[in-house]
């Protein structure tokens, strides 16, 4: 183990979020996944993917660490096919142990979204019943979860620590230092697939209604609820636990 997860973990309690961002400030994506897999272990750890046009390093870096870290995979029922084609390719070829599918209950949908149409009246209220609440529900047994945010991505992100308090749990952005650059380096290097429409100008992909092509000179997530002033889903800008 990197001498930064051994400092992380030499203490007898688990250490705080400012403590470890301290610690992980300038370490490296697989440091900070390696620290928080020795701060709490395997078995209380799970990484958060959405299997867009970014999320084949993450889980590169992730895989290279440990390959049977469970991966939850929000199940919206408003994906695209391609994004379930791309999580299959990329499972087979990073051998990713632990995959886990979380959808929204069938109750809910009933009660808050019985016509399909929430996306358009009400995209924070679908965004809730479909990624907040399933996430919320798929992260209880955990009590560390790693995510792909990078400070690059702007809006929001653009401050983000490495470590961050979740509530009762730690969060860790392994990525928030990185580069578009860097990014891309790590695309290269392994050799890893694209999502499936980022050939045809996908840049951010999520869910089918709130999702469209970004013109050159965009910001990458500006497909994402275009012409709305909604930019994140909320599992960001809320304590899920």
């Amino acid at each position: 183990m990197n001498a930064i997860a051994t400092k992380v973990s030499s203490v007898s309690t688990l250490p705080s979020a400012a403590e470890l961002d301290r610690a992980l400030r300038d370490a490296s994506p697989q440091e900070v996944v390696a620290a928080a897999l020795k701060a709490v272990g395997r078995e209380k750890l799970a990484l958060l993917s959405s299997f867009g046009t970014e999320s084949a390093t993450l889980l590169k870096v992730v895989a290279d660490v440990d390959s049977a870290i469970p991966v939850i995979f929000l199940d919206t029922g408003w994906l695209f096919e391609e994004t379930f084609a791309y999580r299959d390719k990329l499972i087979a070829m990073l051998g990713l142990k632990d995959v886990r599918s979380v959808r929204p209950t069938e109750e809910t949908l009933s009660r808050e979204d019985p016509d399909r149409d929430l996306w358009f009246s009400d995209p924070d209220a679908c965004c809730r019943i479909r990624k907040v609440e399933p996430l919320a529900r798929a992260l209880k047994p955990f009590s560390a979860w790693l995510n792909g945010r990078k400070r690059f991505q702007g809006n929001a992100r653009a401050d983000i620590a490495v470590v961050e308090d979740d509530g009762t749990r730690l969060k860790f952005n392994p990525f928030a230092n990185v580069s578009r650059e860097e990014l891309e380096a790590i695309f290269v290097r392994a050799k890893l697939p694209r999502h499936p429409l980022a050939a045809s100008g996908f840049r951010s992909v999520g869910c089918m209604p709130c999702t469209s092509r970004t013109a050159e000179g965009e910001d990458e997530r500006a497909g994402r609820w275009r012409g709305r002033t909604k930019t994140e889903c909320g599992i960001h800008t809320m304590k899920i636990s």
